[in-house]
């Protein structure tokens, strides 16, 4: 990196920059969180979108650099949130299209995205308790499906997302865009297998995994009985054997027609509104 972004809010607190070029030293790095490598070195990624970046801040989530392109100067809320921004220590830029479009890697960029510090909880702070359900992911490699999940979950009132092994980066710009701000909203977790089923011994958990094996309908687990991981497998091969071996439930959604199998994250939002169905009340003033 010429010059790590992460100082520049420190040394311009209280000021907007405007920025025209894309060769312009922070501008360039901020193009390199595109690449996993950068973002693990800087702890920090990006997300695109004036809601995304409200719902981080109000979430707690820290920011490093705010920006905006000129069509939004003026905007009453991206005025309050460059406040903020400031506030906190971070840089704000005033970009021009080209700047925004170079960035967010789009032809018809958002006005507004964020570079945050990345956040994860350590899986020894899990502690669950009755009504909880947990999603643990083994080996997800589409950035699509990890961020399809994180919505899902979210929507289902799912208290947070595990990660086992060599899984896509959920703070890549894909997934980012996919959760559609719900990443802000669940605790994720990164752990080994190792570490997962250490864990799982003293947890409390009922680990329910889907596995081609699995004998028992989904809809006949009892998923009230004690808190809930759901695990479910890679894309291509499914759980590995270690895994499943561990589960207390191997469950199978039936399925007619041609399909052999379901999308990873159709058969978790299928399998995580059925674990969350005693949990889960339409709002009757609606």
């Amino acid at each position: 990196m010429t010059e790590d972004y992460r100082d520049h809010g420190a040394r311009r607190v209280g000021q907007v920059k405007e920025v025209t070029s894309l060769a312009n030293p922070i501008v360039k790095d901020i193009k390199a969180l595109s690449q996993k490598k950068m973002r693990d070195e800087t702890r920090t990624f990006m997300a695109e979108g004036l809601k995304l970046v409200i719902d981080a801040l109000e979430l707690g989530w820290t920011i490093r650099t705010l920006i905006y392109s000129k069509a939004a100067k003026g905007k009453p809320l991206v005025e309050k949130i460059a406040a903020r921004t400031v506030a906190s220590g971070g840089l704000v830029l005033e970009v021009s299209e080209k700047v925004m479009a170079s960035i967010t890697r789009r032809d018809n960029p958002q006005m507004v995205a964020g570079v945050f510090d990345q956040r994860w909880m350590p899986l020894r702070d899990v502690k669950l308790s009755m009504g909880q359900t947990w999603i643990a992911l083994d080996r997800v490699r589409d950035p699509g499906n990890l961020g399809t999940i994180i919505r899902t979950a979210d929507a289902a009132g799912a208290s947070g997302v595990m990660l086992l092994g060599d899984c896509t980066d959920p703070f890549s710009m894909e997934t980012v865009r996919a959760t559609m701000g719900s990443m802000f909203a669940l605790p994720l977790v990164k752990a080994t297998v190792t570490e997962f089923l250490a864990w799982k011994a003293s947890s409390g958990a009922q680990v329910v995994a889907t596995h081609l094996a699995g004998a028992i309908d989904y809809r006949t687990v009892d998923y009230r009985r004690k808190p809930v991981v759901l695990m479910m497998g890679n894309e291509q091969s499914g759980l590995p054997e270690e895994l499943a071996r561990q589960a207390d439930v191997l469950a199978r959604i039936p399925q007619a027609g041609r399909a052999d199998s379901l999308n990873l994250a159709i058969a978790t939002g299928v399998m995580l509104f059925e674990a969350r169905r005693d949990q889960l009340k339409l709002d009757e003033s609606t």
